[in-house]
Order: structure tokens, then C-alpha cells, then sequence
């Protein structure tokens, strides 16, 4: 099997040319495919279905924290899977097929029972997609490119995110909200073109999952969560991050609903398109910079920006709910959400260097956020209902502060 890249001690040869141009398509078109139907979930049952077939901002909150549980608890699988799986771009595309026969599947079911049913589906495939580009990228660049490699990663799914929101928005305007639907399909057939075109014998498996060799050839790894228990920084590292999902995931959401109650179904659409185009826009960047400077820079000082911007954002949604005004505060995201996608796998790779269980840690700590984030939609949508979109963001940014004091005081810097 060909080799991405040296680890030490190890005597293969690195592949000198990975495939730039395909990752780069690959995470550009999986952008939109991998997070299923994302805030238009929440337009589409609040709005298009809403209140007189029992749909408010509670009950779909409630849907996105079941599915999000579903998520989190495929997290850890789907990474080990990923650290045995051989066919690595195989997986991608079951996975793609799965999130979309979930995704499109939502106009002809009804029922809470059905929604929640489908969208764990969709949740549950999703899980895959993380872990599986962070090994693809690993077994093909090597650790020693493996942090500019990913900041490109993160540039080109930002990107994506970007023109199909921006698609979205525009065809939202004649066609309503049913547009999202046909533009996951097309974008998942695109995705399924280009992972087919990855060469699985490019892909060194060992190197993928952080190994000098291969189980097979008599190397002890770890189960992931006993990774997590005796790795303490791994530890803080998985507590912030929950706290910066709790904080983050039910932003968007909470926002897309006020546009849905204050501006209509079509429009609100658009301008959810338009938070969404605003915040890639940044991510995009600022995803680069962050893969270019970690060496100089470390891991440490961006994520407290990251926690930092994600605090600012929660507590200006509260000064207007003029339309424009939240699509500018959007924009934030892209500092911190982008920050922290184009680190996440940065660290997870240090702080598991030569384990051979990077990918399955990949799960364990995103199912530790990804409660976060499934806790963060019934948080919001409670407080929503009970005291207003404004006690909903002071209470998500206060969380963010907290995130903050507990990665400047406990987490050591990983990159070195």
C-alpha cells in the first residue's frame, strides 16, 4: 500500500502528490450534505407545518435534541469504524446516501414520530462524515502537513456551505422552502462523483488512525473512551468543547425562528440563507489563517478568540431584531465556528499521537459536544418559550464565558 507520509520511526515513503484538487471538491460538496437539512429543519416545521399540525419552537427543539442524541451516540462507533474501515471513501458515500433518503424523505412523512425518526437516520450517517475526512486527509498528507491540510479542509466546506446557502436564499425567493431539498440531492449526487474518484490505495490506514503500523502487525490501541478517561488534557478539551456547542448549536436555530415569526416563511428562508452565506464568508478565511499559523501561533490563544467571538455573538443578538442587524451578528460565527472546525482535529491529533486511536477519540470527544449541541436546541427552545429569544441568547452567551475561563485556566497548549 502506498504511503501519505512518514511517522517516526517508520521507514515508507510519504506520497509525494495527495490529491489537493479532489479534497478540495470533496469537502466543498459533502458542505451541505453532511449537516442534513441544518436551520431549515427548523423553518420548515415551525413555519411550513407549524402551529395547527403541533409544531413550535419546544416541540422542534425537541426533535433536534433526539436526533442530536442519536448523533452524539453514533460518534464514538463511527469513528472506530473509520479506524478499521479500509475502504474509506466507500463509507463516505453510504454515508452521503443515508443523511439525503433521510433529509428528503421529510415532505412525505408526518407525524413527530416520523420527523424524529428520520432525522436520527440523517443524524446517525452524519456521524460519519468527521472523522472519515479528518482519516482520509491524515493517510493521504501525513501528520507533518496534516494542520494546513485541514485548515484548507475546513476553507473549501465553508465554501460550500457559502454558495449552496447563497443558492438556497436566491431560488428560496420563487420557489419557498422546498428548494433546500432538490439542492441536498444534487450536491450529494456531486459529492458521490467525487469521492468515487479517491484512490483507496493512496490511503495509508495505519497513518490514517495514528499509528507507526498497523493492529495486524501486533500493535496494542486503546478503546476511545478509555483514551479520553487517562488522557486529562483530551479531558478538558472535551468539556470545552461541550460548552462551546451548548452555546453555539442553538444560535442559528433560535434565529431562524425569530426571522420565521417576524418575516414569513419565504423571506425568512432567505435571509436564514443570508446568516448562513455571511458566516462561511468569514469561516473561510479565517479557516486558512488558522491552518497556515499554527505552528507560530498554537492552538491556545485561537480557541479563547474562537470562545471569545461566540460570547460577543449571543449577547448582540439581543440589541435588535432588525433582520440585517442578525445576519451581521451572524457573521461572528465565522470567527468562532471556524476557529474551532479547523482546530478540532489539530488537537485531537496531538493529544493522541501514536495511540492508533485518533479517529475513535474524534468520536469520543464529539459525542461529549455533541450533547452539547443537542442539549443547546430544548435549552434555547425552552427559554424561548417560557421568557423570550432575548433571555434565550444572554443565557447561550453566558455559557460561552464560561467555556472561556475554563480553557484559559485549565487547557495546556497542545501544539508544539
Amino acid at each position: 500500500m502506498a504511503s501519505a507520509a512518514a511517522m517516526p520511526g517508520d521507514t515508507r515513503t510519504p506520497r509525494s502528490h495527495p490529491p489537493t484538487r479532489t479534497l478540495d471538491a470533496l469537502n466543498f460538496f459533502l458542505a451541505d450534505v453532511r449537516d442534513g437539512l441544518g436551520p431549515y429543519l427548523a423553518i420548515y416545521l415551525l413555519v411550513v407545518r407549524g402551529p395547527s399540525r403541533g409544531w413550535n419552537e419546544a416541540t422542534v427543539g425537541l426533535v433536534l435534541t433526539i436526533a442530536g442524541i442519536v448523533g452524539l451516540l453514533a460518534q464514538t462507533p463511527a469513528g472506530g469504524l473509520i479506524d478499521r474501515a479500509r475502504n474509506k471513501p466507500h463509507i463516505v458515500i453510504g454515508a452521503a446516501l443515508l443523511v439525503t433518503v433521510g433529509s428528503l424523505s421529510l415532505p412525505l412523512v408526518s407525524g413527530f414520530t416520523m420527523v424524529t425518526v428520520t432525522q436520527s437516520i440523517a443524524a446517525a450517517a452524519g456521524a460519519i462524515f468527521a472523522p472519515a475526512i479528518s482519516a482520509i486527509t491524515l493517510g493521504l498528507v501525513g501528520p507533518k502537513l496534516f494542520a494546513t491540510r485541514v485548515g484548507r479542509n475546513e476553507a473549501f466546506n465553508h465554501a460550500g456551505n457559502a454558495v449552496s446557502a447563497a443558492l438556497a436564499g436566491v431560488l428560496a425567493w420563487s420557489l419557498g422552502p422546498v428548494v433546500v431539498f432538490w439542492l441536498m440531492g444534487a450536491l450529494t449526487v456531486a459529492s458521490i462523483v467525487v469521492a468515487s474518484r479517491l484512490r483507496n490505495d493512496d490511503i495509508d490506514n495505519a497513518v490514517a488512525r495514528g499509528l507507526d503500523c498497523e493492529p495486524d502487525d501486533g500493535c496494542e490501541a486503546p478503546s476511545g473512551w478509555r483514551t479520553l478517561v487517562e488522557n486529562r488534557p483530551l479531558m478538558i478539551f472535551a468539556i470545552a468543547a461541550f460548552t462551546f456547542h451548548l452555546s453555539n448549536a442553538a444560535m442559528l436555530t433560535s434565529v431562524s425562528q425569530l426571522l420565521g415569526r417576524t418575516v414569513g416563511t419565504d423571506k425568512a428562508t432567505s435571509l436564514t440563507a443570508a446568516c448562513i452565506v455571511a458566516a462561511q464568508l468569514v469561516m473561510v478565511p479565517v479557516a486558512m489563517l488558522v491552518g497556515r499559523n499554527t505552528e507560530r501561533w498554537g492552538t491556545k490563544p485561537m480557541l479563547l478568540v474562537a470562545f471569545g467571538f461566540l460570547a460577543a455573538r449571543g449577547a448582540l443578538y439581543t440589541v435588535s431584531n432588525d433582520p440585517w442587524w442578525l445576519v451581521g451578528v451572524q457573521a461572528l460565527d465565522g470567527v468562532g465556528a471556524g476557529i474551532f472546525g479547523a482546530l478540532f482535529p489539530v488537537i485531537v491529533a496531538d493529544l493522541t499521537k501514536g495511540s492508533g486511536r485518533f479517529n475513535v477519540s474524534q468520536g469520543v470527544v464529539s459525542s461529549v459536544f455533541g450533547l452539547g449541541a443537542a442539549l443547546s436546541a430544548t435549552l434555547a427552545g425552552a427559554i424561548i418559550v417560557r421568557a423570550g429569544y432575548g433571555a434565550s441568547f444572554l443565557t447561550l452567551s453566558a455559557i460561552a464565558v464560561a467555556g472561556f475561563v475554563l480553557y484559559l485556566t485549565a487547557m495546556p497548549e497542545t501544539h508544539r
